[in-house]
Formats: C-alpha cells, sequence, structure tokens
C-alpha cells in the first residue's frame, strides 16, 4: 500500500534531520545512507509519527519508583512475577511509572556490565514478564550505552578479530596523555588485551569488566538503534541513558560532556519521538549541576533529567538544620521548559553522589557531612584525580538510616526528619521518584556490602516477600509506618494541579530554619505553600510572611487543618511540612 503524501513528508523532514545530526557525528561519513539505515533500523519507512514540540507528556499523578528485577523475591518463581505482584497488591493507584534497573545477563556492578542487551536474565524470567509489567505500569528500562561487559560476544569478537566487534571498542596508545580524563573510579582507565593480532588498550571508565564502545564507528550507533527498537517493541516507553556523559573520547580532552555526546543524544531522541511521541528520554549524568542542565539542550535532547544536586543538598540540609545552601540552588535553578521537565529523588541503587555539590558545599561542608553519614553507619566511594590523588564521590548509606541525627549526633527524630525529606521532593518542580527501599524504610545491609565486596550493596538489599509484607502488615513495624506515612503524602499530590511537574515555583524566604515554596497550578487557580521546618526545633510561623490572600479559604493539605486566622501564626512542629492551598 502507498504511504500518504503527508507520511512521505514526515519522513522526508526526518530523513533530513537526521542528516543533520550526522553530519556533526561523522562529517567524513555518508550521511545520506547512515539516515536510511536508521530509518530501516527503527521502522520508520512503515510508521512514521509526528511529535509535537514542547508537548508534556507527565502531570501530577506521575510518580515513579525504582527497584532492581530481583528485589523482592518468592521461593520457586522468576522475581519479575514477584516483583510485579508486588507492585500491583501495594503500589496500585500510587505508583504509575516502574524503573527496573538492567534485567539482562551480566557478569558484574549488579547489572551494568552487560553480556546480551537483547535477553533477559533467565534468572529474573523472561520478556513476557516484562511486556505484562508494561501494560500496569510506564516501563522505565537502561539503555547501557557507554560501555558493555567484557563477556559480550562483541568484546569475544574483538578478542578475535572478527566481526560484529572487532571495531567496536576504543583502543589508544597508552604513551597517550590522558590526564585530563574525567573519572568515575580509582581503578586503571585502561586495559591491556589483545586482538588477535596485536595487543592494544581498551578504554574502560567504569572498570576493566565494562569496556567502553566506540561510537566513532557508526556500526556501534547502529547497534544501538537496533536495541532501542527492541525495547519499544516489548513495551519501554522510558529509557535511561546510562552513564552517557562519557560516550565520546577525543585524546587532549576530559572526555566528558562532548559536543559529540550531545549530538546523539539529540539524534536518539529524533528517533524515538518518531516511533512513539509518548516515549521519555532521560539522562544519567552524575556530575556537577550546571553540565547536568546541559542535557536539556535546547528541549531537543533529554525529556528529563536526573536531579542530582537534590540528594546531597536536601541530606546536608537536614543534618546541618540550615537549609541555605539548598535555598539559594533552588532559586539558580531555571524552570524546566515545557516538554521538558527534572526527575527529582533522594535515594537510589548508587550512593548520594558528591561531584553534583561541588561549588554548592565547600569542602568543609562536603567533610561534616561525609563525618555525620559515617557516624551513621554509611561508607564512602572515591574517585581518581588527575594528580593521581582521590577525592570522595559518593556517600554510601540507606537513606533511612541517614536520617538518624544531626552533625550534633544521633536523636529522635529519624522517622520525621525522614518523611520530611520525602515531602520536599514530592513537592518540588519536576516528577518525583522513590527508591523502593525508601518506600519501606529498609536499613544499612552489612551483610551484602561483606558478600558483593562493594560499598553499593549497603542499599541493595534483597526481601523475601513473605518478610516484607510480614512487616508491612504490623503497625508497630517502622516498614509499616514509613510506607503508610508517604503513602499518605503520595496521594494527597496526586490530586493537586499546582503539583504539576511544571507548574509555577518561587523560592520563599522564612529564615534557614525553614525552607520554603510556592507552587501555582498551570490555569493559576490553585496555589500551594510548602512550608517545611527542617529543624530539630519548633518554628513559629507569621501566616502575613507568606501573603496568603484574604480572599481564598486556606487549609493544610497534610494536616487537614483549616486556616482562619490569616494575621496569626502557625507553630512547625521539628520536621513537620504543611502544604497550605486555596483548593481543597
Amino acid at each position: 500500500m502507498n504511504a500518504s503524501t503527508d507520511d512521505m513528508s514526515i519522513r522526508e523532514l526526518l530523513h533530513k534531520r537526521l542528516c543533520e545530526h550526522l553530519a556533526v557525528i561523522y562529517p567524513d561519513q555518508d550521511g545520506e545512507t547512515l539516515a536510511h539505515r536508521l530509518i530501516q533500523m527503527m521502522r520508520l519507512h512503515d510508521q512514521c509519527q509526528t511529535p509535537i514540540a514542547h508537548k508534556n507528556l507527565w502531570d501530577q499523578t506521575d510518580i515513579l519508583v525504582i527497584t532492581y528485577g530481583n528485589t523482592i523475591r518468592r521461593r520457586s518463581q522468576h522475581p519479575l512475577k514477584t516483583l510485579h505482584h508486588f507492585l500491583k497488591t501495594h503500589f496500585t493507584m500510587l505508583i504509575n511509572s516502574v524503573h527496573i534497573l538492567p534485567f539482562f545477563p551480566y557478569s558484574s556492578d549488579d547489572g551494568f556490565a552487560v553480556i546480551d542487551y537483547k535477553q533477559v536474565d533467565p534468572y529474573l524470567g523472561d520478556w513476557n514478564d516484562i511486556l505484562r509489567i508494561s501494560t500496569d505500569f510506564h516501563l522505565m528500562a537502561d539503555l547501557v550505552i557507554n560501555h558493555c561487559s567484557a563477556e559480550h560476544q562483541w568484546f569475544r569478537n574483538f578478542q578475535e578479530n572478527v566481526s560484529p566487534g572487532k571495531d567496536y571498542f576504543f583502543c589508544v596508545n597508552p604513551n597517550e596523555n590522558l590526564s585530563g580524563v574525567v573519572r568515575p573510579r580509582t581503578t586503571p582507565l585502561l586495559r591491556a588485551v589483545s586482538n588477535g593480532e596485536e595487543t592494544c588498550a581498551v578504554w574502560c571508565t567504569f572498570g576493566h569488566d565494562q569496556i567502553d564502545l566506540n561510537f566513532r564507528n557508526p556500526e556501534v550507533l547502529l547497534e544501538m538503534v537496533d536495541i532501542i527498537r527492541l525495547y519499544l517493541d516489548m513495551g519501554v516507553r522510558i529509557f535511561r541513558l546510562d552513564a552517557v556523559a562519557f560516550l565520546w573520547k577525543k585524546i587532549g580532552t576530559s572526555c566528558i560532556n562532548l559536543e559529540e555526546t550531545h549530538e546523539i543524544v539529540r539524534l536518539l531522541r529524533t528517533l524515538i519521538e518518531h516511533a512513539d511521541p509518548n516515549a521519555v528520554i532521560i539522562t544519567e549524568t552524575n556530575i556537577p549541576n550546571r553540565e547536568n542542565l546541559s542535557y536539556f539542550g535546547n528541549a531537543n535532547e533529554a525529556h528529563c533529567i536526573y536531579n542530582f544536586s537534590l540528594p546531597p543538598l536536601l541530606l546536608n540540609t537536614l543534618v546541618s538544620g540550615s537549609c541555605f545552601h539548598l535555598k539559594n540552588w533552588l532559586m539558580s535553578m531555571p524552570p524546566a521548559q515545557n516538554g521538558t521537565t527534572y526527575l527529582n529523588f533522594i535515594a537510589s541503587h548508587d550512593g548520594i553522589g558528591l561531584r553534583p555539590v561541588e561549588g554548592l558545599l565547600s569542602d568543609e561542608e562536603q567533610e561534616g557531612l561525609i563525618q555525620a553519614m559515617e557516624n551513621f553507619g554509611g561508607m564512602i566511594s572515591w574517585r581518581a584525580l588527575d594528580d593521581g590523588s582521590r577525592k570522595p564521590y559518593e556517600i554510601n548509606i540507606s537513606l533511612f538510616d541517614a536520617m538518624r541525627g544531626t552533625t550534633s549526633g544521633e536523636d529522635g527524630w529519624q522517622l520525621e526528619r525522614f518523611i520530611c525529606a520525602h515531602a520536599i521532593m514530592l513537592a518540588l518542580e519536576g516528577i518525583p521518584a522513590f527508591y523502593i527501599h525508601s518506600l519501606v524504610g529498609t536499613t544499612n545491609d552489612y551483610e551484602r556490602v561483606l558478600e558483593h565486596g562493594h560499598n553499593r550493596a549497603i542499599n541493595r538489599r534483597q526481601w523475601r516477600e513473605e518478610e516484607l509484607n510480614q512487616e508491612l502488615a504490623n503497625p508497630l513495624s517502622h516498614h509499616h509506618i514509613v510506607f503508610n506515612r508517604l503513602r499518605r503524602l503520595i496521594q494527597v499530590r496526586r490530586d493537586q494541579p499546582a503539583f504539576h511537574p511544571n507548574a509555577t515555583q518561587f523560592t520563599l524566604h522564612l529564615g534557614d530554619q525553614v525552607f520554603a515554596f510556592w507552587r501555582q497550578s498551570l490555569d493559576r487557580r490553585q496555589s500551594i505553600f510548602c512550608i517545611n521546618n527542617i529543624s530539630d526545633e519548633e518554628q513559629c510561623i507569621t501566616l502575613s510572611s507568606i501573603n496568603l490572600i484574604g480572599t481564598d479559604n486556606w487549609k493544610d493539605l497534610i494536616g487537614d487543618e483549616v486556616l482562619e486566622d490569616m494575621l496569626g501564626c502557625v507553630t512547625l512542629a521539628p520536621y513537620q511540612t504543611m502544604w497550605i492551598s486555596n483548593r481543597w
């Protein structure tokens, strides 16, 4: 059947855009032929849709949970089936999106050293399990784009000097000056290997079992696009581009955030949104704040970027009792354009990164935060500097344990401090993402650290479903209390237009012990004043200081208290949050 004229024009425009991207990435290649191959690989010659620029693909009901495929386990059942059952049992009408961390066969790094991008780890389940989860939740999956496992067939072929793979990896002369290369690890950057004819040094940003792919070879890009097409077919709607900032290598540079890397993100965005205009790209770039923001592009790169500065800044706020730095950071953050937004999180499968607060917290303040976390049972992971020294890279600790106390030591406010942190996250501009262990109040897992030999395992516990269900059903268990307190906040948030990810946000100035901001719905009908006591002492706030409009009726959505005296004041208990709204 002949394609319609409109379809032809869409494909022609798509082909033109791809050629423009490819001219930047591969100026010496035949862009016309490459563009045609990309269109064929994504099957856009048959079905090509028109994305709508600056369209918000989310609203206040969008909330994400982050989990490994085997975080919840049941005897004699594939973990993905168990996870699906657990999500449907506990999170229906709360969470509508799920990020399942790499669910592929892997050799190390808890899934991020991928052996086969096109298979589900048989231990976890199969593609049918993934499809079933994607029918009930928006599914987010990792595109581990920077590197693959040393056990991947591509790398095996590289060592045998056969295709595909013999030219898929980045080889360098070990005598090159690589001192300016930014590293997230302390392991050596290069690994000596034989490719069948000679010994060469391959690039390993994250470790010698994770070999960086060579995107200078367009065949590598085509392989990744083929993988993207498969994931779309398997129900993936949200693509997390893992470690994408390190993608392009150029000797003599930092090899991070290079222009070719940004152009590849733009190209992938073009392909994905023409295949599915409702699909979303999220870039995972654990780097200083200004660099992170650059991955929005001009609303033509990532739809969402991780708000990496939020976890360490919010943690520092709650353990120091001062929101000075958090408030200054919030004032400096540009509102996301329509069609883009922030992904807000305060805990994840990784640690709490310290690079995103470079230039925001002083070395002394970072050291105070680190010392407090070590006092609460946390561990520190390091990165290498170009002078051969090392610097703290991230704090490894469960968020529940991170809230045990302040820089003065442990106290009795752990639960309230923990809930306050999530109330702030839920109210900020952007889409909130809960690490599943935070939703159920999981504590530090030292046995797993000993078993796996790396610090990040401290926050990657695997629960038996029966045991966790018992804890969630026990009113005396802190797991039950945490889950139900957070569930209540989530339910309230989902009903408020002023909490739309792109709703207006302004920072309020109520002192350093009260972190406050104002949200207004896109139609300007609802205002919510988010008032958070981030100290261990009561705070009194005069209502006139936040300029409540006297002709409106105001209510705290969390405490259900109607505020009648506009000239009066409210007293916030330590770590109490109020969401004061004129619409309920």
